[in-house]
């Protein structure tokens, strides 16, 4: 799109970080949604326990990119914080939708996190968009994300939810835990190292959001993944290869359970997912490949 007026929760997250440097390189405005007073006249502030969003800080944007939560591998999945993991999407969710949908002049789209995780564990079966939720707790929560933006699609805000994969990103998730084992030599194989992982190099991730603001034929669900899963023990080989060291250790799963905490259902689990929509929409990736993706990683 031009030059536009963009907001963006999360933006002090992984992939929210990296999608305002490369808005603002390319000369967007961004304002980011904080949770205090605002302090400046890129900041608007907003609480999604509350469900307040100051909806005059939205007024003149042409889209809003919505990707704050609580971090799925942050803490032990204790009753308390799976709450605070469902109520922090569900409700901050509820409340961009409803300033969305609030403005006379709403923004033409609203771009939403979700994951694959809504999925669930698919083993060796590849799913795309059209596949149904699985079961448990991610599936679930899933679900009620992305039916949480129907304010602003019932407003007739084009809307999209951004099923994210597993980023490839020495800064956080899942493989920045990782990265470090294996340049100390420590990596290997996890589990049974069948398990696949829909991966996606952090480059392509902002490139992807960017394309689904300038695309409106998109609305929906999309596959924030690479166009070819591969399986940990791939990822193992490729990781070794990359960083020149050797991969001779076999985690087993309970150990890997206590180590990686709740990023423990990532890295077990096996869900092979496909971008199909994505790429039937013309969009190309830079890294489609998991060697490049690493090497990415660590530029």
């Amino acid at each position: 799109m031009p030059h536009s007026r963009i907001a963006v929760t999360g933006s002090t997250g992984l992939i929210g970080a990296a999608l305002v440097r490369s808005l603002r390189t390319d000369g967007h405005e961004v304002v980011r949604l904080v949770r205090r007073p605002a302090r400046s006249g890129d900041e608007v502030e907003w609480d999604p326990k509350r469900g307040y969003v100051d909806v005059a800080g939205l007024v003149g944007c042409d889209a809003v990119v919505h990707l704050a939560g609580a971090g799925v591998g942050d803490h032990r999945w204790t009753d308390a914080y799976k709450r605070e993991i469902r109520e922090s999407r569900v409700l901050g969710t509820a409340a961009v939708a409803e300033a969305v949908a609030s403005l006379d002049v709403p923004p033409k789209v609203l771009l939403s996190g979700s994951a694959i995780g809504y999925y669930g564990d698919t083993g060796n079966r590849a799913v795309d968009e059209a596949a149904p939720p699985g079961d448990g707790f991610l599936p679930s929560v899933c679900v009620e994300w992305e039916e949480a933006t129907a304010a602003a699609e019932e407003a007739g805000v084009r809307t999209a939810h951004a099923r994210t994969g597993l980023v490839v990103a020495r800064e956080g998730g899942a493989w920045g835990r990782l990265f470090p084992l294996f340049r100390a030599g420590l990596g290997g194989r996890l589990g049974n190292g069948r398990q696949y992982w829909s991966f996606i190099a952090l480059h392509d991730h902002v490139a992807a959001l960017r394309h689904i603001l300038d695309t409106p034929e998109l609305s929906g669900p999309v596959n924030l993944t690479g166009p070819d899963p591969v399986t940990n023990g791939e990822v193992t080989a490729a990781m070794g290869r990359v960083l020149g060291r050797p991969t001779l250790f076999t985690a087993p799963a309970p150990a890997l359970r206590i180590a990686l905490g709740a990023f423990a259902e990532d890295v077990l689990g096996s869900q092979r997912v496909l971008p199909a929509r994505l790429l039937d929409s013309g969009f190309a990736f830079a890294f489609p490949g998991i060697d490049g993706a690493i090497r990415a990683a660590l530029r």
